[in-house]
C-alpha cells in the first residue's frame, strides 16, 4: 500500500525544498499523495516517530534528525546501517523501516560534476557530521579512492574514521587536504547563510574540483568564489534531487521523472 502521506522532518525545515521538488514528482506520476514539511524538535522526535507509525506516514529526513531516526528504526537498510544515519523512512508491518540515499545522491552529483566515473578519486572533505558519514560511504565503493578529512571537532573526526577504518586519513588543516585531492566537498554549514567561505579558493589547486554541499538561490557564496577562481565547482542541488529520486523509488518502486523535479527547483530559484 502507498503512504498516505510523505513529509521531511527537520529542524528547522521551513526552507527545504524536498516538498516542492517531491510534490512534482508526485503529481507528474499521478500519485494522490501529499508532501509536506514537519518542523521537529529534538526532543519530540519520539513522539512525533511514534505518531507517524501509527498513521503510516512515511518520508525524509533532514537535520539534526537522520542518526537519531536511524537509532529509531527496527529495520535499516546496509547503508544505513553502516552510514549511521538515515534520511528516507517507510512504515511495513507497524515498523520503522530506514535507508540512506544521501549515498546515492553524492555520488551522483560527483559524476555529473566530474563527468567520469570515480574510481581512483581522491577525495578531500570538510566536516564529519551527518553529511561526511553519506560521502565516506559513497567513497568506500569506488575502486581505489582515498579520503582526506579534517574538520573542527577531532571527536567526530576519530568517531569516523572508527566507521571507516580502511578509508579514511586525517589532515591538519583544510589547506593541507586541499593541497593533495582531486575533489574537495564541504559538508560543513559554512555557507548556508553569510558570506563565509570554508576556504579561499587560492588554496584550492586549479585541477581539483569542488563539490559545496549546501546550496542557497544563486549559489553558495564557495561555489561562486570557486568558479570566479577558475576552479570547477557545483552546489549540493544536484545531489538534493538525486536522493529525492532514489527515496521516490524507494517509497513507490518506481522511477521519477527528474526533468520534472529539476524544473520545480528552478521554479523556486535555486536551479
Amino acid at each position: 500500500m502507498p503512504p498516505r502521506r510523505l513529509v521531511v522532518l527537520g529542524h528547522p525545515v521551513a526552507h527545504s525544498l524536498s516538498p516542492r521538488m517531491q510534490q512534482a514528482a508526485l503529481d507528474a506520476a499521478g500519485i494522490a499523495v501529499r508532501y509536506e514539511a514537519v518542523d521537529v524538535a529534538p526532543a519530540a522526535l519520539d513522539s512525533a516517530l511514534d505518531a507517524l507509525i501509527a498513521a503510516e506516514v512515511w518520508g525524509n529526513v533532514t537535520v539534526p534528525h537522520k542518526a537519531a531516526v536511524a537509532a529509531r528504526c527496527a529495520v535499516r537498510t546496509p547503508i544505513a546501517e553502516h552510514s549511521g544515519a538515515v534520511n528516507t523512512f517507510w512504515v511495513a508491518d507497524g515498523a520503522l523501516h530506514g535507508d540512506n540515499t544521501d549515498v546515492a545522491g553524492f555520488d551522483a552529483a560527483v559524476r555529473h560534476l566530474l563527468g567520469r566515473a570515480p574510481e581512483g578519486l581522491r577525495v578531500g572533505l570538510l566536516g564529519a557530521g551527518g553529511a561526511a558519514a553519506a560521502v565516506a560511504a559513497a567513497v568506500e565503493g569506488w575502486s581505489g579512492a582515498t579520503l582526506h578529512v579534517h574538520a573542527r571537532s577531532v571527536d567526530r573526526v576519530e568517531a569516523l574514521r572508527r566507521r571507516f577504518p580502511d578509508r579514511i586519513t586525517i589532515g591538519e588543516s583544510p589547506e593541507a587536504v586541499a593541497g593533495q585531492v582531486d575533489l574537495l566537498v564541504n559538508a560543513t554549514p559554512v555557507g548556508l547563510s553569510g558570506d563565509a567561505l570554508p576556504l579561499d579558493p587560492m588554496h584550492i589547486p586549479r585541477t581539483t574540483a569542488v563539490l559545496d554541499l549546501t546550496y542557497r538561490a544563486g549559489l553558495t557564496p564557495w561555489v561562486r568564489a570557486c568558479r570566479a577562481a577558475g576552479r570547477t565547482a557545483d552546489d549540493g542541488l544536484r545531489m538534493l534531487m538525486e536522493q529525492g529520486a532514489h527515496a521516490f523509488v524507494r517509497w513507490f518502486g518506481t522511477e521519477p521523472d527528474r526533468t520534472v523535479m529539476w524544473r520545480a527547483l528552478q521554479a523556486a530559484g535555486f536551479a
